[in-house]
């Protein structure tokens, strides 16, 4: 990992680990995943709050103005309002995307659920998504959720994260296993 990428990593970390453990003293943890998840969309949609957070040029008072009122608008919690406002305040909202990403994985875990990346060659339908996370829930223990992707280049199958652990069973990779072999024989 690169130095700024680490430096991000704990400073978000260290947000995440206060909102996280305030939400969870206030019993708060279902509206902060709302958030989570709304400030996520909306930082995915909006190419304006992307430099609105990664720009340099604002300066502290119109990051905080400007966050302030995307809280009020969205109707986030107190506890993240203020937060967003604080790293406003301190030029930290750089770390936004981070900060939602680490907060994910605490909810997450507090629920006892783990997030599967699934590249599938095709959109999965609604039973196979199903039946794919009940089989992840067997293997791994817990209750899975499912982000997928969909790559046509794989030609066919699939390519799932758990963690650590990656199952490749997309027609992309057995192609690419016979190439080799066919090289180291011929």
């Amino acid at each position: 990992m690169s130095e700024p990428a680490s430096i991000s990593a704990g400073i978000a970390g260290r947000y995440a680990t206060a909102v996280f453990e305030l939400a969870r003293e206030a019993d708060g943890l279902k509206a902060l995943e709302g958030d989570v998840d709304a400030l996520g969309a909306a930082l995915a949609e909006s190419a304006d709050l992307r430099t609105l957070i990664a720009s340099p040029v604002y300066s502290r008072e119109e990051q905080a103005n400007s966050v302030g009122a995307l809280a009020a608008k969205m109707g986030l919690s107190a506890t993240l309002a203020n937060t967003l406002g604080l790293m406003a305040s301190n030029r930290r909202l750089f770390v936004l995307p981070q900060l939602l990403a680490a907060l994910r994985d605490m909810i997450a875990e507090e629920k006892g659920e783990v997030t599967a990346e699934v590249t599938a060659a095709a959109a999965l339908t609604k039973a196979q998504a199903e039946k794919l996370a009940a089989t992840l829930k067997k293997t791994v223990g817990k209750t899975v959720k499912l982000n997928t992707t969909v790559d046509e280049s794989l030609v066919g199958g699939l390519i799932v994260k758990v963690g650590s652990k990656m199952i490749d069973t997309s027609i992309r990779s057995k192609l690419a296993s016979l190439q080799n072999a066919m090289k180291e024989v011929g």
